[in-house]
C-alpha cells in the first residue's frame, strides 16, 4: 500500500513525468495535490499498471484530488534546452496551471530544479511509495499516450499507437525505411536497425 504522504503539516503536491526516454513526441508531467485520506487499491507506479488500469485511475485521480495539472514540453524544445532541463519544465508547467498553491512538492528521481521558493523533496523510485506522486504518474502516462495516439495519424508507419514513440525494434524498422518525421527528437541517438540486422 502507498504512502498517503511525506509529512502532514504542509500541502503536498505529488510530481512525475512521462516520455522522458522516448524518441519521439513531448515530455508529459502532471502535478497532484491528493487529499490526506485518499486511498484506492489500484494506485500504483504507472509502469506496474495495465493500460486499462491506469485509464480507469486517471478519471478517479481527476475527481478525488484537491487539484491536479498536466503540461508538457514539445520535441523541438527538448532538443534545444535538452531532455532533463525539458522535464523540470514540464513539471513546473504544471505546477503553473495548478489551482491550489502547494507548500511542499514530492519529486520523483534524484534531481530537480527549484520551483519558485516552494521546498521540495526528491524521492527515487516515489512513484512507487507515495499516493501524489503514484497519481501524477498516472496522469502523465494517459495523457501523453493519448496526445502519441492522435500523432499515430499523422504518422501511421511508426506504430505510435504502440510504442508510443519509444524505441522498440518495430519503430527503429519504421526509422531505417522511412526517415526521421518532424515529432522525433534530432538530439537524441536515434539508431535505426540496419537492413542487414533484419
Amino acid at each position: 500500500m502507498l504512502l498517503s504522504y511525506y509529512q502532514k503539516d504542509l500541502i503536498e503536491a505529488g510530481l512525475d513525468e512521462a516520455g522522458r526516454g522516448c524518441y519521439a513526441g513531448p515530455v508529459f508531467a502532471a502535478a497532484v495535490i491528493l487529499p490526506l485520506d485518499f486511498c484506492h487499491p489500484l494506485l500504483n507506479d504507472s509502469k506496474q499498471l495495465k493500460e486499462e488500469e491506469r485509464n480507469l485511475l486517471r478519471p478517479i485521480i481527476e475527481k478525488e484530488s484537491i487539484a491536479f495539472a498536466v503540461a508538457s514540453v514539445d520535441n523541438d524544445e527538448i532538443d534545444t534546452i535538452n531532455i532533463l532541463q525539458a522535464s523540470f519544465k514540464a513539471m513546473h508547467l504544471s505546477l503553473d496551471k495548478l489551482n491550489a498553491v502547494p507548500q511542499l512538492l514530492l519529486v520523483d528521481g534524484n534531481r530537480f530544479k527549484a520551483y519558485q521558493n516552494l521546498p521540495h523533496q526528491c524521492i527515487v523510485k516515489g512513484d512507487g511509495l507515495y499516493a501524489s506522486i503514484a497519481a501524477a504518474s498516472v496522469l502523465a502516462k494517459t495523457y501523453r499516450d493519448e496526445y502519441m495516439q492522435q500523432l499515430h495519424h499523422q504518422y501511421p508507419h511508426y506504430g505510435w499507437h504502440d510504442n508510443k514513440g519509444y524505441g522498440t525494434p518495430f519503430h527503429r524498422e519504421a526509422i531505417a525505411s522511412h526517415g526521421l518525421c518532424c515529432y522525433h527528437r534530432k538530439s537524441f541517438d536515434i539508431s535505426p536497425i540496419p537492413f542487414a540486422e533484419q
